[in-house]
């Protein structure tokens, strides 16, 4: 796809979006705004939390992740 058809692709899909956070986030992406800013007080919430467990030694790798989602979704 080249660049103007995904230009009017997004175009297209922009004036069909309903929701407000990815607006937001879109927004603010276009202002150049930091993107901690404009997610919500829940998504920073549970971020804070993953980097806790990630200090706690309690994460897991991106590889274990993607063979539970294959097993999970039976891809």
């Amino acid at each position: 796809m080249d660049i103007q058809a995904i230009k009017i692709d997004l175009i297209h899909w922009l004036t069909e979006l309903k929701d407000t956070n990815t607006l937001n986030q879109l927004n603010a992406i276009k202002e150049s705004q930091d993107w901690w800013e404009i997610i919500t007080e829940e998504e920073r919430t549970s971020i804070d939390e993953g980097l806790a467990q990630l200090d706690r030694g309690e994460g897991i790798t991106h590889k274990q992740v993607i063979e539970k989602a294959k097993e999970k979704f039976k891809l």
